[in-house]
């Protein structure tokens, strides 16, 4: 049984001229980041990289479109490293980068997980959510299918990933409140997932920990309450990725897809719209094992009963992001068929980290509990 999966070499440093000291950063390196994070933080560095802002391409999260056209210019510098600086989207951008030659995004999800590894890759995270400096999965909205799909290969693994929580700073607290909540659900998922492991808990669960201690001091103190504790949330966010590169996300990241593929939801947003709806679903159908675990150990950080344990969870999360039935993005009563169909046909992956297996009629189900 395969405990924990340790890939990429894992570095801090307090400031970003540091990092560029250390890597030595040169000629050889293309950076790929956004503008608003570049230019302050790095641009009084003098850095001889090749430099692309993701968003000249589009806004958003990544698409197939979108990440072909950056591969195309990319393929003609011959960088030999890449150096991820951004969010979610810019590093599942970067991943792709590393693998990807002349051929079409369709192409290599049809060669996953066998990609060849292209280019050096680092990255390093500008929000405290994604976790995925450490995973080697690439999440791109697939617009010719009409769904988002995971892109995963050996390859895709960074050769180093780097915290620097300086970047943090200038964070908006809605980014703040989307990817903290995607990191708490990436915890959560994997402690419950099937593949989790002694080690892989042993962080899913201090990230919870750090994650709602975090919530409840800005639920009493407020926003900028969030100021001093983002190193918490960054390193929080690691762990959560930790966890589930391993033991992997499930059906809540599965069913958000449709979601956010559709209607443009930010992920961690999507994410959030499933998160409590799925977990009243794994007990009705099963109450003892993991996740009794997981209601005792919520219950005890929220400072509630455990029959009381998800109400009291959507009541904190409620203060740091609104929660909006499905409905309210604009879904349509009879959409939710079709997404359920799509979670079944293209999120198999996903779905087999379920705590306990959910059919079609399941999934529907829990789709009309939450429109």
């Amino acid at each position: 049984m395969k405990e924990i999966i340790f890939k990429p070499e894992l570095h801090s440093f307090s400031t970003c001229a540091e990092f560029a000291r250390e890597f030595q950063l040169g000629s050889s390196d293309l950076i790929l980041t956004n503008e608003y994070i570049y230019e302050p933080c790095f641009g009084s560095l003098g850095l001889d990289c090749a430099v692309i802002y993701q968003e000249k391409y589009g806004m958003g999260e990544p698409t197939d479109v979108m990440t072909e056209a950056i591969v195309r210019d990319v393929v003609k510098t011959g960088c030999k490293r890449i150096v991820a600086i951004g969010g979610g989207t810019v590093i599942d951008i970067a991943k792709v980068l590393a693998v990807a030659g002349e051929e079409s995004i369709d192409a290599l999800y049809d060669m996953a997980p066998d990609m060849p590894k292209r280019r050096e890759l680092i990255i390093i995270p500008t929000t405290c959510g994604t976790g995925s400096e450490v995973t080697n999965i690439s999440i791109l909205n697939r617009t010719r299918l009409g769904t988002k799909m995971g892109l995963v290969g050996p390859a895709m693994y960074a050769d180093a990933a780097v915290l620097i929580p300086e970047l943090l700073e200038g964070l908006p607290f809605g980014v703040f409140a989307t990817s903290s909540i995607d990191a708490l659900v990436h915890a959560v998922e994997s402690s419950l997932s099937p593949k989790a492991t002694s080690y892989t808990k042993l962080f899913g669960y201090k990230a919870i920990e750090m994650i709602i201690r975090g919530y409840q001091t800005i639920a009493r103190e407020g926003q900028q309450a969030r100021l001093p504790l983002l190193k918490d949330f960054l390193i929080a966010s690691n762990y959560a990725g930790l966890a589930f590169g391993t033991a992997g996300c499930a059906a809540v990241h599965a069913m958000s897809y449709p979601l956010g593929g559709t209607y443009h939801v930010p992920h961690g947003e999507s994410n959030y719209a499933m998160f409590t709806g799925v977990l009243k679903n794994y007990m009705e159908i099963k109450q003892d094992g993991e996740i009794a675990v997981m209601n005792a150990y919520l219950a005890e950080l929220l400072g509630c009963d455990v029959a009381q344990v998800y109400d009291k969870l959507e009541e904190l999360l409620n203060q740091i992001l609104p929660k909006k039935a499905l409905h309210e993005y604009g879904v349509k009563q009879e959409e939710l068929a079709v997404f359920t169909k799509s979670v079944m046909e293209t999120q198999g992956r996903l779905m087999g980290n379920n705590f306990v297996p959910l059919d079609e009629a399941r999934v529907l189900k829990i789709y009309q509990e939450l429109y």
